[in-house]
């Protein structure tokens, strides 16, 4: 190798890691605020629908209506034992 080709890497090398580290910098204080707060804003939103459907199915329980919890309960065990396939069984 060539000493002009070493000495451009000896450049080029430290001046894209500088490069990259102030676009970090960049983002961090520009834009990483903006970020969080839309990803708050969609978890606390997915929070809200999760307790409007526990609300909702607490409801249903409570007034008897059919819903998914008194369903289940109504239907009786068709067999007490449950077959269990064992993948050591021989």
């Amino acid at each position: 190798m060539s000493n002009a080709f070493l000495a451009l890497i000896w450049w080029v090398v430290p001046a894209l890691g500088l490069t990259g580290a102030l676009g970090y910098v960049l983002w961090v204080t520009k834009f990483q605020g903006k970020f969080q707060q839309e990803t708050q804003r969609s978890v606390g939103q997915f929070q809200r629908f999760q307790d409007s459907l526990r609300d909702s199915q607490a409801q249903d329980a409570e007034a008897g209506n059919g819903g998914p919890v008194s369903k289940a309960a109504e239907v009786p065990p068709t067999s007490s034992r449950i077959p269990v396939i064992r993948p050591d069984a021989n």
